[in-house]
């Protein structure tokens, strides 16, 4: 027997199904309630927590007395995340803006959630995913949490995309930004500077045009893209496109995945260390992606 089909109907006559209200807000807590497994909650006293420097940097203190306001109606919605050591102190994880609400209006105590028995790499883990996933939080704070990150657990690109749950490209740039030197970020964050003026401007390297850049950027008169464009237009200069520069020409007769199936295979000949099988691996997954543009 046929089957029979529902009429065709046009794109515009459409009904759009808005998912997130079909699945509920519970849905979007998921990626929370994993960090946050095995954290028991409890009442601690603000004296006796420990702050020290976390992921964000900025602060509004007009929006940390708006908040201060709604706690003081509402109550603390999200409870602050602890981590109890051995000896029993207390280190806030998670929550900064909400333990400067607390202490504006005064409070002494506050629900939290205490987690035991973590290690660094998985506290730093938990902080980078709970502030990124928070209203406010600065690309470039978020950029120097991500270098931190590496830092204390010494990871390659590669596993810092797998822990943190951001994409490769992300993580590149993430860290292109933490290593720019500290008055561009600062200026980036107090004139609110889009993220590609200062990658854009890194890749400069012509030095007068670099040092020329540098300078309005940090009296704040370079803000957009489209204003950076505009000054190296004005110095007469023409951006190559990257996709030409950097298409790679293969030998007649090879394909590109024969040309990376034979890269693989020759590197599992070779007798390489942990490190160095890391950094073929990315060269190979870049060069496809060259040669797929």
């Amino acid at each position: 027997m046929a089957k029979t089909f529902a009429a065709r109907v046009s794109k515009r006559e459409r009904n759009v199904i808005d998912m997130s209200e079909k699945l509920g807000k519970d849905v979007f807590k998921i990626s929370d309630d994993k960090l946050l497994q095995g954290a028991k909650l409890d009442e601690i006293r603000l004296k006796d927590i420990i702050v020290k420097e976390q992921v964000r940097t900025k602060f509004n203190d007009d929006s940390i007395k708006d908040l201060a306001k709604n706690i003081e109606v509402n109550g603390l919605i999200q409870p602050l995340v602890l981590h109890k050591d051995k000896k029993g102190h207390y280190t806030l994880i998670c929550g900064e803006r909400r333990f400067r609400a607390l202490s504006y209006n005064k409070a002494t105590t506050a629900p939290c959630f205490v987690l035991e028995n973590k290690t660094e790499e998985e506290l730093m883990a938990i902080q980078f995913s709970e502030n990124s996933s928070r209203e406010e939080l600065h690309w470039v704070d978020k950029a120097d949490g991500i270098l931190n990150y590496q830092i204390a657990t010494d990871a390659s690109e590669r596993k810092i995309q797998a822990a943190l749950g951001i994409s490769k490209s992300e993580v590149h740039r993430s860290l292109l930004i933490a290593k720019m030197p500290k008055n561009m970020k600062e200026a980036a964050k107090k004139y609110n500077i889009e993220k590609y003026v200062l990658l854009e401007w890194d890749a400069i390297e012509e030095k007068s045009l670099r040092n020329e850049v540098e300078k309005r950027i940090l009296a704040g008169e370079i803000i957009k893209r489209s204003e950076l464009a505009k000054t190296i237009s004005a110095k007469g200069l023409v951006k190559s496109s990257k996709k030409s520069a950097d298409k790679i020409a293969l030998p007649k007769g090879i394909s590109a995945n024969a040309f990376l199936k034979a890269m693989t295979s020759k590197s599992k000949d070779l007798n390489l260390d942990k490190k160095t099988q890391e950094l073929l691996r990315t060269l190979v997954e870049e060069t496809k992606e060259m040669i797929d543009q």
